[in-house]
């Protein structure tokens, strides 16, 4: 039996404390993104972002209930992901605000799987939206990979402690 089991307590935390702690964490950034059901782009910066399985090869992205571009996406049954490189801060800020010209200075091909390829990313990957749960204020989407495609140069966007930034990594 845990030993936890029957806590007498909830804990309070606020979000602004797990906003904070959180942000501890570095992470990369990536954009999904799709073809919405009348052909126009739309998608959403995603840090929440991995690797889940690789038989059969999963990943999951969490995006906020609320996001309306998620939306235009989801009816899609499909959604790409572009890693960015650290020189598209600029397409990470644009595609991270609510606007429906976000794509308009954004460089992006469509894919042959009706998803959106951001130019010059480290990676793209194309899904299925496999399975999507509820979690808290997000919703964990767990994606069928169905293509991959990388570049061999470059370096990934970061973000740390509400900042952008830039990693150096030795052979």
């Amino acid at each position: 039996m845990n030993q936890f089991t029957g806590l007498e307590f909830e804990p309070e935390i606020s979000q602004d404390d797990f906003r904070t702690t959180m942000s501890r964490f570095a992470s990369g950034l990536t954009v999904v993104a799709a073809l919405d059901e009348a052909g126009l782009p739309a998608g959403l910066t995603c840090q929440s972002f991995a690797s889940l399985s690789l038989d059969p090869p999963l990943i999951l992205v969490c995006v906020g209930r609320g996001s309306s571009s998620w939306a235009r996406i989801e009816g899609t049954g499909r959604f790409g992901v572009s890693i960015l490189a650290e020189q598209q801060r600029d397409v990470c800020v644009s595609l991270a605000r609510r606007a429906e010209d976000k794509f308009d200075s954004v460089p992006w091909r469509p894919s042959p799987y009706g998803t959106v390829h951001i130019e010059g990313a480290l990676a793209t990957i194309d899904c299925r939206i496999g399975t999507v749960h509820e979690a808290g204020d997000h919703l964990v989407v767990i994606g069928d990979v169905l293509d991959l495609a990388v570049r061999d140069e470059g370096t990934p966007l970061l973000y740390f402690r509400g900042r952008y930034g830039k990693a150096t990594f030795r052979s």
